[in-house]
């Protein structure tokens, strides 16, 4: 058994992988049909959603605040949600989940008590004043900055114009337009300041709440309309994790296999679809159809110069296919990692650096130049993203030793033994 006091050897192939790769549900789609199933004027059937460390601290939040949610379905695979009246006093753990952190406080403002936001150490570290300086602006009172904070919700939110400046993080938006249909007069966010990041995140949550009935009008850049209204329940399929995906495409990547995801949509606001592009411009041949999105690694991987702001959760896997290209790799536009669950950026540089690597590292971005590795730790900083990346520069480099690799429970639980299956013979 892994433990956080062992870190896991990260499994070397010996020859291409080969494999069919089923994927959990989108962990982001799931915290908004959460979200928008607790406004709902009826029960909501989730079918199939993620269950992950942040899923269920989404659901747990919820359910401290009276929402019911319980297993339903064959298997108790699906959620039935059923709406309550929202209430403390309650406290909510976000763990170091940036979709609960930032979705809930202003739902929570539409109950009444005060609610008490906490979570892991690291989660104290990230920003979360833009969210909570919105609520002010929309009468709330909050006390705190940072986690820890409290919300003192009277009932009633009476909505409005707000502006903010979401350059850091797209989740600022999404949490305020979530909760709007709630909101006596609804919201009008005006955003102020450098290019929000992770815009495919936003375009997730409008067609969400259009999805549920809500009328929102975004025909306007960096600024967005939702109107107060009834929501109608949540109906919508959970298609699969495409960001959680990316590794297991990387690993036909670079070993030269092929790897199939199953039920990979033919449209999608997923951030994670963009790895098509990314994987065709480094040489790898890239196919949708019915069986799925079917990856294929070439001869010779390209060194790739890519902005990668809109798509920055892709940088880890990105930046350790590169590693095994045939030139430099410049990634940027990504200088909002820096506040993600890690400074990803400095993270990765310095794990790249531990087994031999060359990363020069910039404000928005890095440069990495590909040479000769070996093994040695990799440390995943708390950070899901970072420990699966690790496992793909073990796919070539015997030695990686990932410190903490049961951190991928943040969204994609079972991860270790998924990827020891994918590789199967291929493994040495």
């Amino acid at each position: 058994m892994t433990t956080a006091l062992a870190p896991w050897p990260a499994p070397t192939a010996d020859a291409p992988v080969t494999a069919t790769v089923p994927v959990p549900g989108s962990k982001s789609l799931t915290n908004r049909a959460l979200v928008l199933a607790a406004q709902a004027v009826a029960p909501s059937l989730i079918p199939a959603p993620l269950r992950s460390r942040d899923t269920d601290l989404m659901a747990a939040a919820l359910r401290a605040l009276g929402t019911g949610i319980e297993s339903a379905g064959p298997g108790g695979r699906d959620w039935l949600v059923t709406p309550a009246p929202l209430a403390g006093p309650a406290h909510v753990d976000c763990g170091l989940a940036g979709t609960v952190m930032r979705f809930l406080p202003p739902l929570a403002a539409t109950a009444t008590g005060p609610i008490i936001f906490d979570g892991d150490e690291a989660a104290r570290r990230r920003p979360m004043a833009t969210v909570l300086d919105a609520l002010r602006a929309l009468g709330v009172r909050v006390d705190g900055d940072r986690l820890p904070f409290t919300v003192h919700a009277d009932g009633r939110v009476p909505g409005g114009t707000v502006r903010i400046d979401a350059s850091a993080s797209s989740q600022f938006v999404s949490g305020l337009l979530l909760s709007a249909p709630s909101f006596a007069g609804g919201i009008e966010v005006r955003h102020e300041g450098a290019a929000v990041p992770s815009l495919p995140h936003i375009e997730m949550t409008v067609q969400a709440l259009r999805g549920v009935g809500v009328r929102v009008d975004d025909a306007t850049p960096d600024r967005w309309r939702v109107e107060p209204g009834p929501v109608q329940p949540w109906t919508s399929t959970i298609e699969p994790d495409l960001s959680n995906a990316t590794p297991f495409l990387a690993a036909a990547a670079v070993t030269g296999g092929t790897v199939t995801v199953p039920h990979w949509p033919a449209a999608t606001t997923q951030a994670g679809d963009a790895i098509r592009g990314l994987l065709t411009a480094m040489g790898a041949r890239v196919s949708i159809g019915p069986d799925g999105l079917t990856v294929s690694g070439p001869d010779r991987l390209r060194g790739l110069t890519a902005d990668l702001h809109d798509v920055g959760e892709l940088t880890p896997t990105v930046a350790a296919i590169a590693l095994f290209a045939d030139g430099p790799s410049r990634l940027t536009g990504i200088g909002h990692l820096r506040g993600h669950e890690t400074d990803r950026l400095a993270a990765l540089a310095q794990d790249i650096q531990a087994v031999g690597g060359r990363v020069d590292e910039a404000p928005d971005g890095f440069t990495i130049h590909p040479q000769p590795l070996h093994g040695g730790p990799w440390a995943a900083f708390a950070d899901h993203r970072m420990a699966t990346a690790g496992a793909i520069v073990g796919l070539r480099v015997p030695g990686v030793l990932v410190d903490d690799v049961a951190t991928t429970a943040k969204t994609l639980p079972g991860f270790a033994d998924m990827w020891t299956r994918m590789l199967g013979p291929a493994v040495a």
